[in-house]
């Protein structure tokens, strides 16, 4: 008989890194939308871009509204570090 594993796949910091550089341009703004859909009420996304995401803010303020917090932890010429938190 053979035993099933259940995996937790939650973080116990609750922070979850998201780097979209590494991502096709013309993908980014889905991987980030099915990323924070993913989000649990409280849980991070630690967000690392190339650039200042001027665009994809608005969209996700018209998407998510109050549900979706926004908070910079860097904001350099050469990239920006973004926490997106989820309530």
């Amino acid at each position: 008989m053979s035993t099933i594993t259940i995996h937790n796949h939650t973080n116990p910091d609750g922070i979850y890194p998201f780097d979209a550089r590494g991502i096709a341009k013309r993908f980014r703004h889905a991987a980030i939308f099915g990323a924070l859909d993913a989000l649990h009420p409280g849980e991070v996304m630690r967000f690392v871009n190339d650039h200042d995401p001027i665009p994809l803010l608005q969209q996700m303020q018209a998407r998510y509204g109050e549900i979706v917090e926004i908070t910079y932890r860097a904001r350099e010429p050469e990239g920006v570090m973004i926490d997106f938190i989820k309530r």
